[in-house]
């Protein structure tokens, strides 16, 4: 039996054994059957069996619910989107961008209310975000954002503050500013998702676990192959796998799996806790391009993660990519940095796993009634509250609902494909070395090195 604990802190303390649930073990006729038991599918499921409670509805996974990024990510629950505000104005226009964000906002409060709804304690704490300038070079970033904001009408949910109004909140070395905002959350990832599957079996839901998915078929016979029967689907298919999508062959360069890592200090004691402050819980961030991101845990612990593992040659996925001693060292200096007085302090967990990463950052919500085919992928990391969004959004293309959503520019997106190898392997290498070393001149008051306005240009999102 694989030991499921051992995957990241958030499910070895979800409050559940992670006894796998049976396996698909003969074909089986249903309305909708979803590949994939993580936020994605999840929340479709739920949403197609709350507003349709005849509908038969079966969710298979390769592994247990919440295996990969569900049970794995930094416990933010945010209101921004995997692209900036001013690259969706762009690609969009201005009133696109505006409806977007405002549904991101509203979804992080939707979240909420179902959690509230359906009695799961999933350590929901609406505390904000912070997005903090460290070092005065990263400060025209926060300000330039703020800008951008302002031009959307966002003025108000947004608060450019002070070095000196940032202290007030957390004590962060070397900070120059910050731009706060109040949509956003921190969960605990595994007690949510592993809640959210019990309400979609309590709602007459079906999940399959330890069942791989080896193929797929649209049309008259729309269907998933798995290794254990065929679930037949009359309605809809749901391709809820995000970065395990690309182990599908035909959809093996729609994404490509990017590594994010974790690690998490032992609690803090309350000396230590008075002197760093950031009593309201924010989630933390700054603006190094390789990444940063902070959580303040329900238990008293703070949760570091970063990007940094390297990107494999032909989109590979492997537990052995969990855990990268140069990143997980440089996550323990962070700590450091950021928190002086905490050098020294230990760390109890450490992991990682990848996130699904589209060509141009857009995700995509998409279902074509005459193929049966639906969709939902490609969140770059920001699938806590997206993956609400895409529930409800093909919950209600697959039923015919109408949910005022459908206009949104996620909806029937379609992304370019990623280059075939090793055109991928090499770019997306540059760009990953590209950016730590641009973080690394920066923040030394070094010229950045050759090659970066290539790597920004074409990470751009």
């Amino acid at each position: 039996m694989t030991d499921y604990a051992k995957y990241s802190f958030w499910l070895e303390t979800s409050g559940d054994d992670l006894t796998p649930r049976p396996a698909l073990t003969k074909s089986a006729d249903v309305d909708v059957g979803i590949l994939g038991a993580g936020y994605s599918g999840l929340w479709t499921a739920y949403y197609l069996l709350r507003d349709h409670p005849g509908l038969t509805v079966a969710i298979v996974d390769k592994e247990i619910a919440g295996f990969g990024a569900s049970g794995r990510n930094g416990g933010w629950c945010s209101g921004t989107f995997s692209v900036t505000p001013e690259t969706l104005t762009e690609r969009f226009g201005i009133e696109s961008a505006r409806d977007l964000m405002l549904a991101m906002c509203a979804s992080v409060d939707e979240v909420g209310r179902v959690l509230d709804e359906e009695q799961v304690d999933a350590h929901f704490h609406k505390g904000g975000m912070l997005s903090l300038a460290r070092g005065a070079h990263q400060r025209p970033a926060i300000q330039a954002s703020y800008a951008s904001l302002q031009r959307l009408g966002f003025g108000e949910r947004y608060r450019l503050l002070s070095a000196a109004e940032t202290a007030e909140r957390v004590n962060v070395s070397n900070v120059h500013g910050a731009l706060f905002t109040g949509d956003g959350a921190s969960v605990h990832p595994g007690r949510l998702v592993r809640g959210l599957a019990r309400a979609v079996e309590r709602r007459g839901g079906t999940i399959y676990e330890q069942t791989a998915v080896v193929s797929f078929e649209g049309g008259r016979d729309a269907r998933l192959v798995t290794d254990g029967g065929e679930l037949r689907c009359r309605k809809a298919v749901v391709l809820a796998g995000e970065a395990y999508l690309t182990r599908l062959r035909a959809l093996h360069r729609v994404l490509i799996p990017v590594y994010s890592l974790i690690g998490l200090t032992e609690p803090l004691d309350d000396g230590q806790w008075a002197r760093i402050g950031w009593r309201n819980g924010e989630s933390l961030s700054s603006q190094r391009f390789t990444v940063d991101y902070l959580t303040r845990t329900a238990d008293g612990r703070i949760l570091f993660g970063s990007r940094g593992a390297r990107y494999r040659f032909g989109s590979q996925i492997s537990d052995d990519q969990d855990r990268d001693g140069e990143t997980h060292a440089r996550i323990r200096q962070a700590v450091a940095d950021w928190f002086p007085v905490l050098r020294g302090i230990g760390m109890t967990h450490t992991w990682g796993g990848p996130v699904g990463m589209p060509r141009d950052w857009m995700p995509t919500v998409s279902f074509d009634p005459a193929s049966r085919l639906a969709t939902a992928r490609g969140y770059t990391g920001q699938g806590v509250s997206t993956t609400n969004l895409a529930g409800r959004l093909l919950a209600g293309l697959i039923t015919g609902k109408r949910t005022g959503l459908e206009t949104l520019p996620l909806v029937q997106h379609r992304s370019p494909n990623w280059e075939t190898e090793p055109l991928r392997w090499a770019g997306v290498r540059f760009m990953q070395k590209a950016f730590l070393e641009i973080d690394r001149a920066d923040e030394a008051g070094r010229r950045r090195p050759a090659g970066a306005a290539l790597a920004l240009r074409l990470g751009r999102h």
